[in-house]
């Protein structure tokens, strides 16, 4: 089992930045790959971003191409996400998840277990 808490979230002005970590507990943190996605109200969730096992594979969406970057330190059980450039369509929910693969996956039915989430606002 593996339980991950996000922390991070907040508000931000357009424009600004915010970092949000996830630390996970349980099994040995480098076996899994680790995803960001974010559900914004009315909408479904979607993939930001993920990163693998080791950290040396990233994928991005290309929403977040050039303005989010996600990094891993596996010593410390965490997973980062970098948020640069925030707009207001940023605002959702991101979530925290990992999957039981070295190999990370852009679909959300890949990942066995989620964190509770934290909410990013970005005003305009």
């Amino acid at each position: 089992q593996v339980q991950l808490v996000e922390s991070g979230g907040g508000l931000v002005q357009a424009g600004g930045s915010l970092r949000l970590s996830c630390a996970a507990s349980g099994r040995t943190f480098s076996s899994f790959a680790m995803g960001w996605f974010r559900q914004a109200p009315g909408k479904e969730r979607e993939f930001v971003t993920a990163i693998s096992g080791s950290g040396a594979g990233t994928y991005y969406a290309d929403s977040v191409k050039g303005r989010f970057t996600i990094s891993r330190d596996n010593a410390k059980n965490t997973v980062y996400l970098q948020m640069n450039s925030l707009k207001p369509e940023d605002t959702a929910v991101y979530y925290c998840a990992a999957r039981s693969s070295r190999r990370p996956s852009g679909s959300s039915r890949d990942y066995d277990y989620w964190g509770q989430g934290t909410q990013v606002t970005v005003s305009s």
